[in-house]
């Protein structure tokens, strides 16, 4: 029996309820959130489409409810509004996550804990110091939707399925990030060489157009409808499979980086290796010495906004 307990019933917090419901992820689903009729009613929604669904329990909790929990998602703080960037909710979250993950602890320390509240890479610190939890279980969700909307643009570009598109996004999953175009790859081909005999060949202006519409997706979401939950509910679902599977795939989780010179005691969003036990192996991942540059000022970024906190 997997077990997921979801902190936070807002719109994250419950599309992540949905998609693993839809996907049979998990046979016990609760979710917890100060407002208690909030998840409440959420749990009774999504209750009504037991008999569509694999055998499902999910229902409102409270804290005690995280004993026994596999992974525990947290969701909980304030969300990004429009004209924010995720760096702006610092302070008011870090007040969150630490009373968040305290009272977790109290209940269950055997949990692998999902952080999805922004600014994720620093809120994974926080939860990280605050739990005393081993590096390897305290995750976040980093940049896993930041390299899918970068495989999304890519094959709507090329024309390829993005499945079969290897790309990734690293460093802050913020305005920081860096896209890693020079190890990007279509069926093992290097980007480079599959647009010399592409019909859309990507340009340097095509790349940097690309490049910008990845860090700037969320905002504009944002600004047409309020909020991002579908594809990061997706994202959190995808994390929580290979865990609870020992898939043992590779995504960009925010995780410590503890074998980059100058990041050692940060949570950065880079590649590893998830199964069972959590972060199972960091993927040390090739930089030009462009991308160096840029995942240089994104680290000074993330250590920049840990000494507000």
């Amino acid at each position: 029996m997997s077990k997921i307990v979801i902190i936070g019933a807002g719109f994250v917090g419950s599309t992540i309820a949905y998609a693993l419901m839809l996907g049979g992820t998990a046979e016990e689903i609760v979710l917890i959130d100060k407002l208690k009729e909030k998840a409440r009613g959420e749990s009774m929604d999504l209750n009504h489409g037991a008999s569509f669904v694999k055998p499902v329990n999910v229902y409102a909790g409270d804290y005690e409810d995280c004993s026994k929990a596999d992974i525990v998602v947290i969701t909980a703080g304030a969300p990004q509004s429009p004209g924010q960037s995720r760096i702006d909710l610092l302070q008011t979250n870090t007040a969150v996550m630490k009373q968040v993950v305290t009272s977790v602890m109290e209940y269950n320390r055997e949990a692998i804990l999902l952080v999805v509240t922004n600014p994720v890479d620093i809120m994974s610190y926080v939860s990280w110091k605050v739990s005393g939890l081993p590096h390897r279980r305290v995750i976040g969700s980093g940049t896993v939707l930041d390299t899918s909307r970068f495989r999304h643009l890519l094959s709507t570009r090329c024309r390829v399925d993005p499945r079969n598109i290897h790309a990734y996004v690293v460093g802050e999953h913020g305005d920081s990030e860096v896209l890693l175009w020079s190890s990007a790859s279509i069926a093992g081909v290097s980007m480079n060489k599959f647009c010399q005999r592409c019909e859309h060949p990507c340009s340097e202006d095509n790349r940097n157009e690309i490049s910008a519409k990845v860090r700037r997706a969320a905002y504009q979401i944002i600004d047409d409808k309020g909020g991002t939950y579908y594809a990061i509910a997706l994202a959190v679902k995808r994390i929580i499979e290979s865990i609870l599977r020992d898939e043992r795939s590779l995504l960009t989780v925010s995780a410590l980086a503890e074998l980059i010179p100058g990041a050692e005691d940060l949570y950065l969003s880079i590649p590893c290796i998830l199964g069972r036990n959590g972060i199972e192996q960091v993927v040390l991942f090739q930089m030009n010495a462009a991308e160096e540059r840029e995942f240089d000022s994104s680290i000074e970024v993330i250590k920049s906004a840990l000494l507000q906190v």
